[in-house]
């Protein structure tokens, strides 16, 4: 890598929010951005323990950053917390939309609180965080917003329709998002994971994990590092260029 490469790649000087920090894809994110050169703030609900750990790994590398427990779903709780940080830290520039629950089932059988958890966490939870970021990020004019969606949400998973639609709405959220915001310096991008290691698949039998793994051409499952380089990249001052776009990460699943 050029000089030039790496300082494009830095991300010294900034602050980045990662909601759902505390473990899986979220961790791995938090990491690498602190590695970059980010201060990052961990967002996290209940596993308190978790994100401890993703905050000790920072702070190994050594990095920099610290923890922030509210739920994405309030969105008065959001609006505090952020302009609590925003206070301490004048500024955040980036924001990663991480966090997401899954709660599958069959339509027919499938409860009005199961649909409403998952469109509030993976949907609505990602437009609270916009909502109470942008203001600051438009008075600097400049910003990073990543949001995660899934394969999910461009070709559908039966048994998911509540997290299939949430991550679907994801998608037109960061498109909308980014054509507003594009005169203010103001990147929004999309990240599409495909099946990752220790995420859902942890919950599959091997005969499961197989069965797809033959539907993917790069005949593996995905890493959370894979997850984690692309969010950095789209992060950095690499991606100048990039808005409103949405970059799977899914071995080829779906293309």
């Amino acid at each position: 890598m050029t000089d030039t490469q790496s300082s494009l790649l830095s991300l010294e000087g900034k602050t980045a929010l990662v909601t759902g920090g505390s473990r899986g894809i979220g961790r791995e994110i938090a990491i690498l951005l602190a590695r970059y050169g980010a201060f990052v703030i961990i967002n996290f609900k209940t596993d308190e323990r978790a994100a401890q750990k993703t905050l000790d790994t920072v702070i190994q590398l050594p990095g920099k950053g610290c923890l922030s427990r509210f739920d994405i779903c309030d969105s008065v709780e959001v609006d505090k917390n952020v302009n609590a940080a925003l206070a301490e830290r004048k500024s955040i520039e980036i924001l990663v939309n991480n966090a997401g629950i899954a709660r599958d089932g069959l339509l027919g059988r499938m409860k009005d609180d199961d649909w409403k958890i998952v469109i509030d966490t993976n949907l609505t939870g990602a437009f609270n965080m916009c909502r109470a970021l942008t203001k600051s990020m438009i008075r600097k004019r400049y910003g990073r917003i990543v949001n995660i969606s899934s394969t999910a949400g461009e070709l559908g998973n039966a048994g998911q329709v509540n997290y299939s639609a949430a991550k679907a709405g994801l998608v037109g959220l960061t498109k909308a998002l980014a054509r507003e915001l594009a005169p203010r310096n103001i990147l929004v991008n999309c990240v599409s994971p495909g099946m990752i290691s220790g995420g859902i698949s942890e919950h599959l039998s091997e005969n499961q994990r197989e069965s797809i793994i033959q539907h993917v051409p790069l005949g593996r499952l995905g890493e959370p590092q894979d997850v984690a380089a692309a969010v950095a990249f789209l992060c950095s001052d690499m991606a100048n260029y990039i808005t409103g776009q949405v970059l799977g990460i899914n071995g080829g699943l779906y293309m």
